[in-house]
This record gives C-alpha cells, structure tokens and sequence, in this order.
C-alpha cells in the first residue's frame, strides 16, 4: 500500500478553525479569570509592615480556626450526607418517601440565616438559656453549657445547611450502582451494615469526595456565619485588613491565600479520586434492593434522617417564621419591599447574563470542537470553585484602576469628570456575579446541549442557516427548560450571595442579604427575619426540583 508521503504530495494538517465563536469563548475565558489572576499576582507586590503586623496578632488564628472549619465541616457533612443518603437508598422504614427529597431543603437555607437563629435562641441571654436559669433559679456560674458563638458552633451550622452536597452526590451514586453487587453481597449473608461498608461506600468514593470538597469550598468562603459567631479567618480577614487597617495590598495577599486553600482542596479531591470511575455492565435495570428495617433499627434510621433536617431546616425556618409573623407590622414597610426588589433585579439580571454567556460558550464549544473551546471553557467556570470575597477583590482592582484612570484622563482633556463608572455601579456586582456562578448555569445548557442530536446542525446548515440563525431558531427552544433550570440555580445563589455583595455593592443600594447581615450584626435577629425567610422561599423551588431529578438519575426510571 502506497501512503501519502511516498506519492510525494503535500501532506496538510488541519489547523484550529479561529472565527468568531471560538474568539468569543476565549474572551469569556480571558474576562472570567482576570479576577483569579489579578489576586494571584498579588503575592508580588509589597504590602509594607501590613503582614508583619498581621503575623504578630491574627495570622496564626486565621490559619488554626480555617484548619479547623475544614476539618469540622468535612466530618460533620461526611457522616450526616453518606449515612442518610445510603439510608433513604437501600432501606426501607416509614417515612422514607418524604425524606428522600426533604433531606435536600437546608440547601435552601443561607448558613448566616442559620446561625442568627441559633444565636438569638442559643446565647447566654436567649430563650433557652434564659427558661433555663428562671425555671431552676441559676447564675452564671452555676450551669455549663455549650458556647454557640464559637468554632465548634460554626462548625455545626456549616455542616446542617452544607451536608446536602454529600447527600445529593452520595445518593446519585448509590441509586447508580449494580444491583448484582449488591445482590451477591446479601446472598453471601451480608447485611445493610456490612453491604455498605464493603461494597455501597468504596463505589460511591469519587461522588462522595466530590462532595466534601464542594461543601469545604463554600465552608472557607464563608463571612456571614465566622463573622457573627466572631471566629477569626481568611475571609474576614480580608474585610478586616481592607476596612480596618486601609491596606488594600495586604488584603489581596490575603485573599490569595485564600485562593491557594481553595486550590489545595480541588488538588485533593482528583488525588483522592484517582483514576477511579464505575460502569454499568448491563443494560437491564431492576430496583434497587431494599433492606427492610424493623424495630429500633427503624426507630434509629428515622432519627438519623429527620434530625438533620430538623435541625438544619425545620427549627430554623420555623423560628423565623415565628419571628417574621412578630414583627411583620413595623419590617414590611415600604423600605422592605424596596430592598425585595434591588434584589429581585440584581439576581435577575445575573441569571439572564450567566445564562447568555454559558449559551455562547456551550455553542462555541459545540460548533468548533477542539482543544481551544475545551480549554476555554473550563477555564470559564473555575469561578464557582473561587470564594466571594476572592472574586469580588479581583474585580475591584482591575475596575478601580480603569475608572481612576478614565477619570483622569477625561480631566486632563475634557475637563469632566467622569466618576466610578464601574466600580461603584451594578456593573462590577454583576460582573462578579457572572464570574462565580458561570458554571452552574454552563453544567445546565451543556447538559442540555449534548441532548440535541447533531443532525439538527447539518439540517440547518442545509437550508442554509448560518451559526447564530441556528442559535436562535433551532438550539434555544429546545433548550427552553436546561436555560430555565439555569437562571433558577443563578436566581437563587446570587440571592444568597453575600461576601461580593458586602465588597462590590454601590452606595445606598442594599440588597435582602445585606439587610439580613447588617440587622442581624445590630443583635436585632427578630427584625433580620422576614428578609432572611424572603431568600429561604425563593430558594425553595429550585432545591424542590433538584431533588427530583436525583430521584430520575437512576437509568429506566420514568
């Protein structure tokens, strides 16, 4: 046989195919990491006699009580979402139907909500403490009990609305699994115990893992719950360092340690994950076994799955709907309801924008395959992995710099003034916003991208529809629910969001997280209530979904 080199004609390799698409996701890629990369770049400048002074005070605190939140939280989320997601899986006691998916509402829950519950009830001058002295006449001195403002007490609250991460990948997992493992593992006479000891928990490894890592992201990003319980770490040294001590330097560097943390755990999570993956090797799908429980095994797994959601859902959005009822008269005034709106708007805002760019870079990387679109679009949604106050410090240096140094040339030239045009607009909150929730609503149109058949792409190009024509007619209705399921996920987060906000909001504009906050820092938690309840209700649908397509993860259910 003769090859093409022995004919001597040109060989021509097939170079990448650089046109618009591909140049609009390399734009997202360059615009959504220049937050990453300003604080990384950080570490090279001086910050002066900042961290000596922050070494000699608080920089051992922030880096114990980090240490400590991460291992507390990784526990607390490991034991809870494994043991009630295999629970609600594989065995069978009253209750289970409901649990399945109630298990997933502390989701729904911002964990500095959480935590104003528990310290208005919990505190040396809350109910409990309170009922406590006046029923049995005790001081001070006279009683122990546990400090919930305290790292232990942060640990708790993290873990009650952060478990579900475990929970839910756990439980995909679980339903995935071979039911002729299991099987065997029951006729070799092992029970629900061992069964999941040797068999159920090493498959679900990589989900499980997974899991831990994406509540520990959100675990060292935090700033509502470690700032009212006053436990010091990364993220409110940030704030401290930036608005106390005036050196914004030191607070990057800060901020890049924070980054570095972050990236530890993402290394951590593909090192434990390994090469690990798990098939079906077959295409016939049966029921799960189901492992009846009966007695105070029933009586156990009942407590093991409702106590959690009690305690991370019920007792707190209970209280706050005790206290919102209470204080309803004097809260939902005009005010209120001004603050339900910038926040209606700003999350809505967010979604539309998160939702376009991910459609853009899901096509792109769908019209031109390759190494280019790939990397542009991982690059993309690193955001996610990054915490708030990180993304938010990443985009006020590079929208600082551009409006002091418009500002000043517009000075020099024209003789106006042109003031904060991003930096102190909604542009640089909604940039912010777009940078760290692009992958949630990028999972959500790629998922639904992959569903449409690539016949649909050469029938269009038949009729002689171009690119964006096909965008517009063919992709996005199909694609109606994935991009609904996607501003949902976008709404509700960007909701929730408070670091960024905290740093990039505009004056005089306050949002329903930021009015939660700043309440409930005044020790006026009742008041704090009926804004933190607004944020729980819009929260509540898209977890409620949720919950249901994990329940449909499993192949041949309906």
């Amino acid at each position: 046989m003769t090859t093409l080199a022995e004919t001597g004609l040109p060989i021509t390799r097939r170079r990448p195919r650089i046109d618009g698409w591909t140049v609009a996701a390399l734009g997202i890629a360059a615009a959504t990491t220049l937050p990453v990369l300003v604080v990384a770049a950080s570490v090279l400048f001086p910050a002066g006699d900042a961290w000596a002074h922050l070494a000699s005070t608080v920089l051992g605190d922030y880096v114990l009580n980090t240490v400590w939140l991460v291992l507390g939280v990784a526990a607390l989320t490991f034991t809870i979402g494994v043991a009630t997601a295999w629970l609600v899986t594989m065995c069978t006691f009253p209750g289970r139907r409901v649990l399945e998916w109630a298990l997933i509402l502390p989701l729904a829950m911002p964990a500095y909500a959480v935590a104003y519950t528990y310290a208005e009830v919990l505190d040396y001058a809350g109910s409990v403490q309170s009922w406590l002295r006046a029923s049995f006449g005790w001081g001070r001195a006279d009683y122990w009990f546990p400090e919930v403002r305290s790292v232990g007490g942060a640990v708790l609250m993290l873990g009650l609305v952060l478990y579900p991460y475990v929970y839910m990948l756990a439980r995909a997992a679980f339903l995935s699994q071979s039911v002729c493992l299991l099987e065997i593992s029951r006729t070799l006479g092992s029970g629900p115990w061992r069964t999941f000891l040797r068999v159920g928990l090493p498959m679900a490894r990589p989900a499980i893992v997974t899991g831990i890592v994406l509540a520990l992201m959100e675990t060292v990003g935090d700033y509502g719950v470690v700032q009212h319980f006053s436990v010091s770490t990364f993220s409110t040294g940030i704030f401290r360092t930036w608005y106390g001590l005036g050196n914004l330097t030191a607070a990057t560097q800060l901020a890049a340690a924070l980054l570095a943390v972050v990236f530890l755990l993402s290394a951590l999570e593909r090192f434990a994950r390994g090469g690990a993956a798990y098939h079906h090797t077959s295409t016939r799908y049966r029921p799960l076994p189901a492992f009846a429980l009966r007695g105070p095994k029933r009586f156990a797994a009942i407590t093991a799955c409702g106590l959690p959601l009690l305690l991370g859902f019920l007792v707190p959005a209970g209280l706050l709907t005790l206290w919102a009822v209470q204080t309803a008269p004097r809260v939902l005034n005009e005010r209120f309801w001004g603050y339900v709106l910038n926040s209606v708007v700003v999350a809505g805002l967010a979604a539309f924008l998160a939702v376009a760019v991910a459609l853009v870079l899901a096509f792109a990387a769908r019209l031109r395959p390759g190494a280019v679109t790939t990397w542009a679009s991982r690059v993309s949604t690193l955001g996610y992995a990054v915490p708030g106050a990180v993304v938010a410090v990443g985009v006020m240096i590079p929208f600082g710099w551009f409006d002091n140094t418009l500002d000043s040339w517009m000075r020099d030239h024209v003789g106006i003034s042109t003031g904060l045009l991003l930096s102190g607009t909604l542009a640089a909150m909604l940039f912010a916003y777009v940078v760290r929730f692009l992958a949630i609503s990028f999972n959500a149109v790629e998922s639904g991208m992959t569903k449409i058949t690539p016949n649909m792409d050469r029938a269009a190009r038949s009729l002689g529809a171009g690119p964006w024509s096909a965008l517009r007619r063919i992709h996005t209705p199909l694609l109606r629910g994935s991009l609904l399921t996607a501003a949902v996920l976008v709404f509700v987060d960007t909701m929730k969001e408070l670091p960024a906000t905290l740093i990039l909001r505009p004056f005089n504009f306050d949002t329903l997280a930021i009015r939660t906050f700043e309440i409930a820092s005044d020790e006026r938690l009742a008041e704090a209530a009926s804004y933190a309840l607004s944020i729980v209700i819009a929260g509540l649908l898209p977890v409620i979904l949720l919950s249901a397509a994990i329940a449909r993860s499993r192949p041949g259910q309906s």
